[in-house]
């Protein structure tokens, strides 16, 4: 029994597709072919037809920045729940962050994710550490991670501060062709700090976290990468390669746009929370520990700033940091509150809602966005529609409307700020490992 779906808009900014179409899949997952035009494609009698309506049809979603908290925490979250969250926001693959407990700092912690991730509806893809506990004074096994199929490493919750560890883990990085992914943070100028260093922190007598300590990182790193480059300290046919997480800054902005112009293989992501909320939000908020993260949510300027870089190119990718914890950890005043929200399922109806209705970006340009550049930036092979290739898609209906509710949640965590929020555009269901899930 093959599936069909017609009548679809089919969307694959990776192969310059854009058009009315249907997509025939066998039975084995596979696409058998693809045509386009508007008349329905020819079908036997058991086969199972799906009619979009015009509804999108791209290639799967795929977050970059996901803790599923699996080991150690899995009262949050698991593989399994945190999969099932993915599924219903419309991703078909996730990159896990490696500080879970026992952070995932050897090839026996990407071992594990494997092999209970095998049955899981979407692909979980493993970022190593980059240091031993992400302690910041020890390199993590680099070239053993890469034999595992490792493509990226971290110390996502911190930054490493010595100087002297970042520049190794550049060099030693790009001797195996692994992307850094740097969680910009002076430790020194955060420590304590709850939000943003405004007045907004200083009417709630909160210890603020000035916004330059993102972008001191960020300098710092762009040095050291420029210095290794110009007195080729490194293997010249292995740059380096650097992903900011989580850009918050228009300071931050400014030197990852000129690194860019430098020629630095230099990226960097955002999530749908700091495009779209600010400090003043959490300042107007009745209960706050859904607003508290890290980065923190910035001034109105630097959410600007953010949506100036999307719609300019600055800004490659859109990742959800999704960050769940059980409901003790936020409901508690603001500065006991747990950093991070969720975010798989709330992603696409906000980068619609915020991005694309208001023609801050081309619908295009928001799937490049969620699905074809993260992939692209931890090298994994790209989703074609294409006869022979294994069929990988996301269904978006634009049109719809829907509200943030708990009660529709998958994730075991449900700390989210966006809970009665109006949506416009959400994933209505994946296309993935043979199977059709649908998100109603």
């Amino acid at each position: 029994m093959s599936t069909i779906f017609q009548r679809a808009h089919l969307l694959n900014p990776a192969e310059n597709l854009d058009a009315t179409g249907s997509i025939r899949i066998d039975g084995s997952g596979f696409i058998e072919s693809v045509s386009l035009g508007s008349a329905d494609m020819p079908h036997n009698d058991d086969d199972r037809v799906i009619d979009l309506d015009g509804k999108l049809l791209v290639p799967g979603l795929f977050d970059m920045h996901c803790h599923f908290r699996e080991p150690g925490q899995e009262y949050k979250e698991t593989l399994e729940t945190g999969s099932l969250a993915a599924a219903a926001g419309g991703y078909t693959g996730v990159a896990l962050m490696p500080n879970t407990r026992p952070v995932i700092d050897s090839p026996l912690g990407v071992a594990y994710i494997r092999h209970h991730s095998a049955l899981l509806p979407v692909d979980l893809e493993v970022i190593g550490a980059m240091t031993v506990e992400s302690r910041g004074e020890t390199l993590a096994p680099f070239g053993k991670f890469r034999s595992y199929g490792v493509t990226a490493i971290s110390d996502d919750g911190t930054a490493i501060q010595n100087t002297q560890i970042m520049r190794l883990a550049f060099e030693y990085a790009s001797n195996f062709d692994l992307l850094i992914i740097q969680h910009c943070e002076d430790k020194t100028l955060t420590k304590g700090g709850v939000m943003n260093e405004s007045h907004f922190s200083t009417i709630l007598g909160l210890k603020g976290i000035p916004d330059v300590a993102e972008a001191i990182i960020v300098s710092r790193d762009l040095q050291l990468m420029r210095y290794l480059q110009q007195h080729k300290l490194h293997d010249p046919l292995n740059q380096p390669r650097y992903h900011v997480a989580h850009i918050s800054t228009g300071a931050a902005l400014d030197l990852v746009r000129q690194a860019k112009l430098d020629g630095l293989q230099v990226t960097c992501e955002v999530t749908p929370h700091h495009f779209t909320l600010s400090d003043e939000d959490l300042f107007l908020a009745e209960a706050k520990g859904n607003f508290i993260m890290k980065p923190p949510l910035g001034s109105a300027e630097n959410m600007q700033a953010l949506i100036d870089a999307i719609a300019d190119g600055t800004i490659d990718a859109i990742a959800t940091d999704h960050a769940p914890h059980a409901a003790h950890e936020k409901d508690c005043p603001p500065d006991q509150a747990a950093f991070g929200i969720t975010g798989l399922e709330t992603a696409v109806g906000l980068t619609l809602t915020e991005l694309v209705s208001k023609n801050v970006i081309t619908m295009q340009r928001a799937i490049e966005m969620l699905s074809v550049n993260p992939r692209k930036i931890m090298n994994l092979a790209p989703v074609h529609f294409r006869a022979g290739e294994k069929a990988n898609m996301t269904i978006i209906d634009p049109e719809v409307e829907w509200t943030v509710t708990k009660d529709d949640m998958k994730s075991r965590s449900q700390n989210t700020p966006f809970i009665g929020r109006r949506l416009k555009g959400r994933a209505v269901g994946i296309y993935h490992k043979g199977a059709l899930l649908e998100n109603h």
